[in-house]
């Protein structure tokens, strides 16, 4: 089958790969109809991991199943499924808790799984024709009938729908709440969306690159530009002095400022600052153990110089981590079913297999109006 495949830093490419099959009796597999690029994929493509090569990308997926295994019990060949990104095994301590994406049995020693991913298991991703599915009638979240008139909508339940979702429930936001989320990626963006559908007061978006801007606008949130002035006395002078009932960190590690400068602590010690006294942050952005890219010796240990004294100060509290997909999915899927959400709407390119390598290009060097790839491996 063709896949993308990972060869090193800025090199993927189109590659003949064994097919995904059947390994045990839990197992699918899908054809996937539409799966996307996610700005965690660009870690990976930048060299900023540990990722070996020759794996294949790609944890935002839907398709159709075709192939089953004998234990597989709830599912059937011909439905139409979308993956959260993590993989569960549904029976440990951690699934049970409904923390799926700290699953302690689908890659053994550490506590998570994902599809195609570094450090998450040996699962291959994707961005393939076909992938193969472990867990089955755990991960798999069917869809309903007429699913295909909404696929844009329904393959964002794989990742940043939840994922921005998660970040606001991380920050504790209540409806009548103020929130500022830091990052106008598909995250933050999805963050946003799910602001507005919880009933906030106030939505603020900090990003720097204008289309991102336009479209956390569309979506009804206020754009904060650092271009225009400091970012905190912005988010003070639209909160009458007071700072953001909650904050959203959906950009991580690889944070910038609108110069270009990599600051690795930027977003965190801002989101400090800007967030009132006694208020949550939720953090969904990633931060990883160890930067290999990094150009300082703090960041390479995945450690930045966070204004602590101040969190405590204002007796701030933070949650953090990557989204526990399925404790959302089903819900966000009948918002989406009745016609509540429309993640859609921050797509920009759709897209062919044979695209992704020239898509990973212009999504990685921020090129105007690329905000969120969308391909479609079934043609």
């Amino acid at each position: 089958m063709k896949a993308l495949v990972y060869n090193g830093p800025h090199d993927v490419s189109i590659n003949e790969v064994e097919d995904a099959k059947i390994e045990r009796p839990n197992d699918v597999v899908i054809k996937l109809t539409t799966t996307n690029i996610c700005g965690s994929d660009l870690h990976m493509y930048e060299g900023r991991t540990d990722l070996e090569p020759g794996k294949v990308l790609g944890h935002e997926n839907m398709g159709e199943i075709v192939e089953k295994g004998d234990g597989v019990e709830t599912l059937e060949i011909g439905q139409r499924v979308v993956l959260p990104f993590n993989i569960g095994c549904g029976f440990c301590k951690n699934c049970e808790a409904g923390k799926t994406g700290y699953c302690l049995t689908a890659n053994p020693g550490t506590a998570g799984a994902a599809f195609g991913f570094a450090g998450m298991g040996p699962y291959n991703g994707g961005q393939a024709e076909y992938l193969r599915v472990p867990f089955a009638d755990f991960n798999c979240l069917r869809l309903p009938e007429g699913a295909e008139e909404k696929e844009l909508d329904y393959v964002m339940l794989s990742d940043i729908f939840p994922t921005g979702w998660h970040a606001t429930e991380l920050a504790g936001l209540q409806p009548g709440e103020s929130i500022v989320v830091y990052g106008g990626g598909p995250v933050g963006l999805m963050a946003v969306h799910s602001a507005v559908i919880k009933g906030a007061s106030k939505v603020m978006l900090v990003d720097f690159h204008d289309d991102r801007l336009a479209l956390g606008e569309q979506l009804g949130a206020i754009p904060i530009d650092p271009r225009k002035g400091d970012v905190v006395e912005q988010i003070l002078e639209e909160t009458r002095g007071e700072g953001a009932d909650r904050g959203a960190e959906c950009v991580g590690y690889q944070c910038h400022d609108h110069h270009g400068t990599e600051i690795p602590n930027l977003t965190m010690n801002q989101l400090v600052a800007a967030v009132r006294p006694t208020g949550g942050i939720g953090v969904v952005g990633l931060f990883l153990p160890e930067d290999p890219g990094a150009k300082d010796d703090m960041a390479k240990k995945g450690q930045i110089a966070f204004d602590y004294g101040n969190l405590w100060f204002k007796g701030q509290h933070i949650a953090n981590g990557q989204a526990n997909v399925k404790h959302y999915n089903r819900r966000l899927r009948d918002l989406i079913t009745e016609g509540k959400a429309k993640p859609s709407q921050i797509v920009s390119h759709e897209l062919t297999l044979d695209e992704a390598p020239d898509a990973y290009k212009a999504f990685d060097e921020r090129q105007d109006g690329w905000t969120k790839v969308v391909l479609h491996p079934a043609g």
